[in-house]
């Protein structure tokens, strides 16, 4: 018997151990990620050879390295990387993770992980044999029950209490660590809201997917306008509940440029699952893509801010006001086609009359967008929830105009 209760001691702590050989790669290993080949430069700040002649180069970031290719298409070459395939690849228990300190808590998971597997295997195996053993058999007298053994019970006290303790210690320094941000770290404003995020930058600059620079801490300062929603980044081992009325904090430093997901963790409503949809089918409305993670090769993000900043700056009125409609989240509730879903359709409103909730009609013009924009509820619509958020506060006046403008050209 004490044979045995060292075997399982020592198996437990190799299996704990055993962790570290199915961890994923290093976070900041060089392996090339899927779709690298497409033709669509990767955001790795390193040149990609282009065949003589072509159009689409790659040009030069400030920084001196070769940034991401600008392309055609009408895309600008951040809405490229963001709408590439997301790069997750791992093992079978875990995406890469892409954080710097998430390789603390992955060790104590996968070794949690190994010594659950080897105490439940251990035990079962244990139970069957003893009962195999020690069954009823005819012409063997049954064995007395054991009623004390101080070694045997000072061992399955201490050796699990050592356990514990390690685990305690290992698992607090690691939580202190990532609930601490540096002082240094980029600051992120997000706002959630049904069905959207909106991340704002330091320079104003707002967009529904989050670009954040690699080797560079991120602190992420979050609310919500209306229900609970909850941040969830799996490649950088960050989830944090976005509650209305407070702010919550999530810290990560990326590691590997690269697209990543984005998801809504908490269920927020009829389409939580759509969360932040930049791209749905015209035929069945599913969403396509949703919001994902973008993270910068050195240099890139702060040429993402100045190239997004010219960009609302230098677009049409209309074409502004059709990017707006993607990216604020327009298109989770309003369609273009003539199909109602959540909300009315834009499609041939603009100059007709509306029918209200009140019974009476209005002239859809600039002034009832914008009050609708500002205060939804004011002049509602029969037969739709009340369930659009208010954009007070979070639009300028040109893109209040883009977005007027966007629904005229639909008449």
């Amino acid at each position: 018997m004490k044979s045995m209760i060292r075997y399982l001691i020592i198996a437990s702590l190799m299996l704990g151990w055993l962790g570290l050989a199915i961890a994923q790669p290093q976070t900041g290993s060089n392996v090339p990620a899927p779709g690298s080949g497409s033709g669509v430069a990767p955001a790795t700040g390193t040149a990609q050879a282009v065949p003589t002649g072509t159009a689409n180069a790659p040009a030069t970031s400030p920084t001196g390295t070769a940034a991401p290719s600008t392309n055609t298409g009408g895309q600008a070459w951040y809405d490229i990387l963001a709408n590439k395939p997301i790069e997750e690849q791992g093992n079978f228990w875990l995406p890469r993770a892409v954080n710097k300190a998430a390789d603390d808590s992955d060790l104590m998971y996968l070794s949690v992980l190994a010594l659950s597997y080897f105490f439940f295997f251990a035990i079962t195996i244990c139970v069957v044999w003893f009962c195999w053993k020690y069954r009823h058999r005819p012409g063997h007298k049954a064995e007395p029950s054991a009623a004390h053994n101080d070694a045997l019970e000072i061992t399955w006290t201490v050796i699990p209490t050592i356990i514990v303790v390690f685990l305690f210690w290992y698992g607090w320094r690691s939580y202190i660590h990532v609930v601490t941000p540096p002082n240094k770290a980029v600051e992120i404003q997000v706002l959630a809201q049904r069905w959207n995020w909106t991340f704002t930058h330091a320079n104003g600059v707002t967009d529904s997917d989050l670009h954040v620079p690699s080797g560079t801490p991120v602190r992420l300062v979050m609310t919500s306008t209306d229900v609970l929603h909850s941040f969830y980044a799996p490649a950088m081992r960050v989830k944090q509940d976005v509650v209305p009325r407070r702010y919550t904090y999530v810290w990560f430093e990326a590691t590997k440029p690269g697209t990543y997901r984005l998801t809504c963790a908490e269920y927020c409503g009829t389409w939580h699952a759509q969360m932040a949809c930049q791209k749905t089918d015209p035929h069945t409305n599913a969403c396509l893509r949703r919001a994902v993670v973008v993270v910068h090769a050195p240099g890139d993000y702060e040429r993402y801010l100045a190239d997004k900043q010219a960009e609302s700056d230098n677009l049409p009125p209309a074409e502004l006001g059709k990017k707006l409609y993607e990216k604020k989240g327009c298109n989770a509730c309003h369609t273009v086609d003539g199909t109602p879903r959540v909300g009315p359709t834009f499609l041939h409103d603009f100059g007709t009359k509306v029918p209200l909730s009140d019974g009476s009609t209005i002239t859809m013009d600039e002034n009832y967008i914008t009050e609708s924009l500002m205060t939804p509820q004011a002049k509602a619509r029969p037969g739709y929830p009340p369930s659009m958020p208010s954009f007070q506060g979070q639009l300028k006046p040109k893109e209040i105009t883009g977005l007027i403008e966007y629904i005229k050209s639909l008449k």
